[in-house]
C-alpha cells in the first residue's frame, strides 16, 4: 500500500474538491458581488456558512452532507414530476436519494470508510428528522437558505393561503437554534408580515 504523500488531501478535503466539482457543473448562473457562478456552487457555499453559525465546530461528516445535500438536483428538475403536493414529495425523495448515492460513492473513492458514507447519506436523505442532530442540521440550513434567498421571490408567486401554510410547514421542521436566526434574516415588510401571519397562526 503506498504511503500517502504529506501533499495528499485528506479524505475530507478530496471529496469535498469533488463535491464542489460537481456543483460548478450547473448550467444556471447566479451573480454574487458582480462575478458570476453556478448556481448550485454559490447555493452549496450558503449552506456551509448556515452551519458554521447553526453548530458549534460541526464535524465533517455533518460539513460533507450540508455541502452535498443540493447536488445536482438541476439535473432532474421538479418539472419532470406530476403537480401537486404527492409529485413534490417523490421529487425530494428521489433527489435525496440521489444526492446520498453520489456524495456516498465520492467519499468512498476519497478513502473514507463504508459506515461513514452511509451516515452522510443518510443524512441527505434526511432520515431521522428531529431525532438526528445531524440530519436537524441539515434541514435547518435548507431552510435558512430558503428564507434567505429565495422566500421573497416565492412570496410573489403563491397565492397567500398557500404561502402562510408553507412557512408553518417550515417553521415546523426547523430547530430552536435555527428559528432565532431565521428571526434575525433581513427581509422587506411584505415578507415579514407573511412570516409573522403565518406564526402567529
Amino acid at each position: 500500500m503506498p504511503v500517502e504523500s504529506p501533499r495528499d488531501p485528506s479524505p475530507f478535503a478530496a471529496t469535498l474538491a469533488a463535491l464542489d466539482a460537481l456543483h460548478a457543473e450547473d448550467p444556471r448562473r447566479v451573480t454574487v458581488e458582480g462575478e458570476s457562478m453556478p448556481q448550485e456552487l454559490w447555493h452549496a457555499g450558503r449552506m456551509s456558512a448556515w452551519l458554521e453559525r447553526l453548530v458549534e465546530a460541526p464535524d465533517e461528516l455533518v460539513r460533507l452532507a450540508v455541502r452535498g445535500q443540493h447536488l445536482q438536483r438541476w439535473q432532474v428538475p421538479r418539472g419532470d414530476y406530476p403537480e401537486g403536493r404527492v409529485g413534490y414529495l417523490t421529487w425530494r425523495r428521489d433527489q435525496g436519494q440521489r444526492a446520498g448515492e453520489t456524495t456516498a460513492a465520492l467519499m468512498i473513492d476519497a478513502g473514507y470508510d463504508d459506515a461513514s458514507a452511509e451516515r452522510v447519506a443518510t443524512m441527505i436523505r434526511k432520515q431521522g428528522l428531529g431525532r438526528d442532530a445531524g440530519v436537524q442540521a441539515v434541514e435547518d440550513c435548507a431552510c435558512l437558505v430558503f428564507l434567505e434567498n429565495y422566500f421573497g421571490d416565492f412570496s410573489r408567486q403563491v397565492d397567500h393561503d398557500h404561502l402562510i401554510r408553507i412557512v408553518q410547514k417550515t417553521w415546523r421542521k426547523m430547530s430552536p437554534g435555527a428559528h432565532g436566526l431565521a428571526l434575525e434574516l433581513p427581509m422587506t415588510a411584505e415578507a415579514r408580515a407573511l412570516v409573522e401571519e403565518a406564526l402567529a397562526g
